[in-house]
């Protein structure tokens, strides 16, 4: 929602039309080149401990081929491939990361095939991977579950459907007892029934939660009908004269005026709206959305609200009502984090604007969050992606999502961009930027990195610095926040290792991470750099992995101590490189 409606009135002029606007032709997640190619997959994205995955290879090797399953560079099992599916019996340990590979010897050389991450986790809020959904027209049993098989790959195992409500003060349409087939969405699109539970029930095969959006406080003009009180609304004035609204022109169907989140009529009202959509749809919970700082706001008795405060009553009160029932809430640029994160949320989940333009203060965002979570909640980003390329048709940049990613990735965080199409704007709907191949095939790189090695990425440790060198002068090495034509290092501490970060941005023509025009440069490859890293400790090994480099299959690396002083060749540099030091 958010800053939303005047640019998507906007786009649906500019655009020929609202059907070519919508055309769910255009939403695969793949869509422009027709649907990704999925080599090497599993039957979910997220597993129990202990439970079986099925894997299925689309090709087997020409060659005798093993299958390798590895935890942070530790092989755990090795046994040969004799078909193109089989299973693996997790470990019981839970909320771990896993690699599988499958890999060919040749010429004394092992050459990887193909690999894929495994996440095991019993709740998809430690390492929560969030996609999205927003069109729920006319569409095939066979293109929704195509659509969820490619979610399943980039392992997301939470998805949000955006906008598949009718009236926001009555998201369900008709009746618990007799539902609509279907109903206009705010501006007009017609949502279907059988799509969303045809969507519900193809994520949840994959091990998906499923999180219905709304906001926390909006209704409609007709809501009077509907049973919200004049009460309930939130006033920019003393004496209720004027309720607080997101104005809408056509084609919506209404503006949007705010309710108090606080007023505890409004909670019980909406928990009981809440309940007729959960008896009806199998939601998983409730994804609130809110519209940031909205200035001085009054009740109707003339006090003035302090809206921040509001937010955390009223996810509690969500919860008392639904306790079995999922709850995540956008903090617009950060609005009330700190008090959403005292709440009963699953994890934080921010929307970032041009407070936070630099890759330095995206980072902070993260960081941030940890904070205000005690280092107990998990962090997921809305941050878009070529925001002002995205009012036409064209392409995704891949060098300013990447980069992008590496930073948010490696601080920890999450990244809401995959859908039915990739995410670069904050109407969901907005579908005019498409991924070509090569961005495609190198996300599923990077999200089997966050999963691989989820335990390092987003499992404890503590942020510090590290003096590293560069031996040869292939790179130009910063610590925390580095420049344009520098390469950052970002560090973490654990108890027996630690983690080395290098996010390379020596060809970088902007430090700021949205990339707006899609302009970001693509790193030039530096091949074997040799570097010497400052630490404490007697090294007994040291591993490195990219997503950049063999699908971010873990790789040994050689290398000599000298007092404090560690020296090591990398096998080469393009984005992002990740550095373990085991001790």
């Amino acid at each position: 929602m958010k800053k939303i409606y005047l640019s998507i009135v906007i786009c649906v002029f500019i655009l020929s039309g609202c059907e070519d606007y919508y055309d769910t032709k255009n939403n695969p997640v793949t869509y422009g080149e027709t649907y990704m190619s999925i080599d090497f997959s599993t039957d979910k994205a997220i597993y129990n401990p202990g439970e079986t995955v099925r894997f299925i290879l689309k090709d087997m090797p020409k060659a005798a081929a093993k299958v390798r399953y590895s935890h942070l560079g530790t092989v755990l099992k090795e046994e040969s491939l004799s078909s193109t599916e089989w299973t693996w019996a997790v470990p019981s340990d839970d909320y771990k990361g896993y690699m599988v590979e499958v890999y060919e010897t040749v010429n004394g050389e092992e050459k990887v095939y193909a690999n894929i991450a495994v996440d095991v986790s019993s709740d998809w809020a430690k390492f929560p991977r969030y996609g999205f959904l927003s069109d729920y027209g006319r569409i095939s049993n066979n293109q929704i579950d195509m659509n969820i098989e490619t979610l399943n790959r980039y392992h997301i195992n939470g998805v949000q459907f955006y906008d598949w409500m009718y009236d926001h003060q009555r998201p369900l349409a008709g009746s618990v007892e007799n539902p609509a087939a279907s109903w206009p969405d705010l501006i007009g699109r017609t949502n279907y029934l059988s799509t969303v539970q045809g969507y519900i029930g193809a994520a949840h095969g994959k091990g998906m939660k499923t999180m219905f959006y709304n906001l926390a406080f909006g209704a409609l003009k007709n809501a009077a009908a509907d049973g919200v009180k004049e009460e309930w609304y939130l006033y920019k004035d003393k004496n209720h004269n004027e309720k607080d609204n997101h104005h809408l022109d056509p084609p919506f169907r209404s503006s949007i005026y705010l309710t108090n989140p606080a007023n505890t009529e409004w909670q019980t009202y909406l928990s009981a709206r809440n309940k007729d959509i959960y008896t009806v749809l199998n939601f998983d919970g409730y994804h609130i959305d809110q519209l940031g700082n909205r200035g001085t706001l009054y009740n109707y008795d003339g006090n003035e609200v302090k809206l921040n405060e509001s937010y955390k009553p009223f996810i509690d009160a969500m919860k008392l009502a639904e306790p079995n029932k999922r709850l995540v809430m956008n903090a617009v640029s950060g609005y009330a984090q700190d008090h959403i994160a005292k709440a009963k949320v699953d994890f934080l989940y921010t929307e970032v604007w041009s407070e936070s333009k630099t890759f330095e203060a995206l980072s902070q965002v993260i960081l941030d969050n940890n904070k205000y979570g005690n280092n107990t909640l998990s962090t997921v980003l809305a941050a878009y992606m070529n925001y002002d390329k995205s009012n036409n048709a064209g392409y995704v940049n891949a060098p300013g999502v990447l980069l992008a990613n590496a930073v948010i990735f490696s601080f920890g965080g999450a990244h809401l961009e995959l859908g039915e199409h990739y995410l670069a704007n904050e109407y969901f709907p907005n579908s005019n930027l498409q991924m070509k191949t090569a961005l495609r095939e190198a996300l599923v790189n990077y999200y089997d990195f966050l999963v691989a090695y989820q335990n390092l990425l987003r499992d404890g440790g503590s942020f510090t610095s590290y003096t590293v060198q560069s031996i040869d002068n292939k790179l130009n090495i910063n610590n925390w926040p580095a420049d344009k034509g520098q390469v950052a290092i970002v560090g973490k501490k654990f108890e027996n290792k630690d983690v080395i970060h290098l996010i390379n941005f020596s060809n970088a023509n902007s430090m700021e991470w949205r990339d707006s025009n899609g302009n970001q440069i693509e790193p030039a490859l530096v091949k074997e750099p040799v570097i010497k890293i400052r630490v404490s400790n007697s090294a007994k090994q040291i591993w490195f992995a990219s997503p950049d480099i063999k699908g971010g299959v873990a790789q040994k690396i050689d290398f000599t101590q000298t007092g404090s002083e560690i020296t090591l060749t990398l096998p080469s540099l393009k984005y992002w490189d990740m550095i373990v030091v085991e001790y």
